[in-house]
């Protein structure tokens, strides 16, 4: 305890994706995974006729099954892959594996073709259900607000309406536990707003007539009768599942490392092909050229390149999966190691969100156990957050900070009067009681350290008996026990970060201190979160990612480079607008997932060169003639092994000991 001058005393406490029916088919359902898996069936059925059945009857069947095989696989990617190139110039692996296909088979490798397309679609099948992940539930955000509305005509009279049909300038009345239709003001009635989901503030915003009311908030207590500002199908949160869309729309328009690599490899190898054919021709025998000219083809093909990246991530997002980062996508996974700043939310993500008592002023001739006790009893009977805290922390403070007062329980609270926004009232063992806040009840001598208790973050309930001052309870969401230690684990890896919150700025600056975090922005509004990504993206920091776990972080996650939601406490929107998601609340989560796809990056990265080695050391041997298409199949053979084996080692993840270790 340490004393004060006015007498009180302080104590701590603590790309076009499947439509929405598919979205909902499992993966054993789906033709997108079917006719690959079918595809090699009919290849291994093929090779099983060819190597194991004898006689020349086999012969003709296993080219049936062959080319089943290469028309199955083919299927999934080169209508697309030759769509995108007449309607959009699109250059992409799925064109190159076309071509290399095509030329395949045109040097009569039926066999190999088939091998080809085999592979190719059954890696972009295993990549499309990660992705799925990342398509649904959008729309549930909606659910936040309420089917219809009590709209509140001149002469008073009341009258129940769908929300859609509330329009700007309309009264209605927002009963207690209710959520607001639509965004509006406060025209009479006091009570306080539960705005968490909205704007992430943990601790409820006492509202009275002439304050804003965001469309979602939840009435916690009392009656008010608000002026719509918005009509009810085009407001504050439509406008967040409309930001969230649109995010992810341009995400998804970002390609990954292969397709980056095979714009300029696709023109660059077709030209080749083209020259070798028509200077050969002109040079010498137009047949062996041209037949050179396709070899080329097939020795350019990236087959390594398409299969190496996507098994790399795949083994890498499962591996990740087993300690709780589910990735959505490929894509996600590669931005991922690459990142280099962090922004975070507040309330949820470096808080628990859960308000508890953290500090108890009293003034001379009462006790703690006294002043929580009291406050304990009257907020029994209030459903204001707020009260669940005082409530909570009221029996085990009595035992553990008053020894000598444990037996003696204090009465049971009457008389019981809520002012809603402003506090409570009772009678309890004859004394007259209240709690409430600072604006409302005078904090007396306790004025001082109730400002700085405020100014420290925290929400102040002053306690009154009988009129006169007898204490303060200071209620803050406390930080994460490793959120320091993650916060630094963080900057020695060259990660920098912010915290965005819509809480107050002098609740953000109390934590953000405590954390480490210097830059801070706080009391925004979810497309300011969205607008403030935008800023750190612009502001050459290098690639962002944001953590969050509330609606208010949909924005935000789905403008960020990479959005990472808190999956435990996450809500729906933010899981959903999120390209990765926690399936526990331990921060520690953050460096070790950097860590692994930075690993991960690094195999790719390996597999990128080792194929585009494979592809520049054939070339030059195609065209001599040193080998001939069988030799070239061969060698890619080999190649896919050594880059899949290769890729196969991302499957691998390092205990979290091994992170806690390293930030240690």
């Amino acid at each position: 305890m340490s004393g004060s001058a006015c007498g009180c005393e302080a104590t701590s406490l603590a790309d076009a994706g499947p439509t929405e029916s598919e979205e909902h088919t499992p993966w054993w359902r789906r033709t997108s995974v079917i006719i690959p898996v079918l595809s090699g069936v009919a290849l291994v059925a093929g090779l099983a006729l060819e190597w194991f059945v004898p006689g020349a009857l086999p012969e003709p069947a296993a080219q049936v099954l062959f080319w089943a095989s290469l028309l199955l696989g083919a299927s999934q990617f080169a209508p697309g892959a030759l769509r995108g190139l007449v309607t959009r110039g699109r250059l992409g692996i799925g064109l190159l594996m076309t071509i290399s296909a095509i030329g395949a088979v045109v040097l009569g490798f039926v066999e190999e073709a088939a091998a080809l397309a085999f592979l190719y679609s059954i890696v972009e099948a295993l990549e499309d259900i990660a992705m799925d992940r990342a398509r649904t539930g959008l729309r549930s955000l909606l659910t936040l607000i309420p089917a219809n509305a009590t709209v509140v005509a001149p002469d008073g009279t009341t009258r129940t309406v769908p929300v859609s049909q509330l329009a700007a300038g309309d009264r209605f009345r927002l009963f207690a536990g209710e959520r607001s239709a639509t965004d509006g003001v406060v025209r009479a009635g006091r009570s306080s707003l539960d705005v968490s989901a909205i704007t992430g503030e943990s601790i409820p915003v006492e509202v009275g007539p002439g304050d804003e009311v965001l469309a979602g908030s939840i009435n916690t207590s009392g009656v008010l009768e608000v002026e719509a500002t918005a009509p009810g199908a085009d407001n504050s949160l439509t406008t967040v599942v409309g930001l969230v869309e649109q995010a992810q729309a341009r995400k998804g328009e970002r390609a990954r490392i292969a397709d980056r690599l095979a714009r300029p490899l696709v023109p660059g190898v077709l030209v080749l092909a083209l020259l070798v054919a028509v200077v050969g021709s002109l040079l010498g025998d137009p047949g062996l050229w041209i037949e050179r000219a396709l070899v080329v083809l097939v020795a350019a093909s990236p087959c390594a390149l398409a299969i190496s990246v996507p098994i790399t991530v795949v083994s890498a997002i499962g591996a990740a999966t087993r300690f709780g980062v589910v990735v959505k996508s490929g894509a996600a996974f590669e931005r991922l190691g690459g990142i280099r700043h962090l922004a975070l939310d507040k309330t949820g993500t470096l808080t628990r969100n859960r308000p508890a008592v953290a500090r108890i002023l009293t003034v001379d001739g009462f006790t703690e156990a006294e002043v929580l006790g009291w406050a304990a009893a009257l907020e029994s009977h209030s459903s204001h957050p707020l009260a669940a805290a005082i409530t909570a922390a009221a029996p085990g403070s009595v035992r553990a900070e008053e020894p000598a007062a444990a037996g003696k329980e204090t009465g049971r609270a009457q008389e019981i009067t809520e002012t809603a926004g402003q506090g409570i009232t009772g009678v309890i063992d004859g004394a007259r009681i209240a709690a409430g806040s600072p604006r409302w009840l005078d904090p007396g001598v306790c004025a001082a350290e109730v400002a700085e208790l405020e100014g420290r973050g925290m929400t102040v309930v002053v306690v009154h008996r009988d009129g006169r001052m007898a204490g303060a309870i200071g209620v803050r969401d406390e930080l994460r026990p490793e959120a320091r230690e993650v916060i630094a684990s963080l900057g020695e890896r060259g990660l920098g970060t912010t915290m965005l919150t819509g809480d107050n700025a002098r609740t953000a600056e109390a934590l953000a201190g405590e954390a480490g975090i210097t830059d801070v922005r706080a009391e925004l509004r979810p497309e300011e979160k969205a607008r403030a990504v935008a800023e750190l993206q612009e502001s050459g920091r290098g690639p962002v990612a944001m953590i969050g776990d509330g609606i208010n972080d949909a924005p935000a996650l789905a403008s960020a480079d990479i959005g990472i939601a808190m999956g435990v406490t996450g809500t729906d929107a933010a899981i959903e607008s999120a390209d990765v998601a926690f399936t526990g609340d331990d921060l520690r989560l953050i460096p070790r997932a950097v860590d692994h796809a930075r690993r991960g990056r690094r195999i790719i990265n390996e597999n990128i060169v080792l194929s585009l080695a494979i592809i520049v050391i054939l070339l030059p041997l195609a065209i001599t003639g040193v080998l001939g298409l069988a030799a070239v199949v061969l060698v890619h053979e080999i190649a896919e092994v050594v880059v899949i084996l290769n890729g196969l080692r991302a499957a691998r993840a390092r205990g979290l000991g091994a992170v806690e270790r390293r930030s240690a």
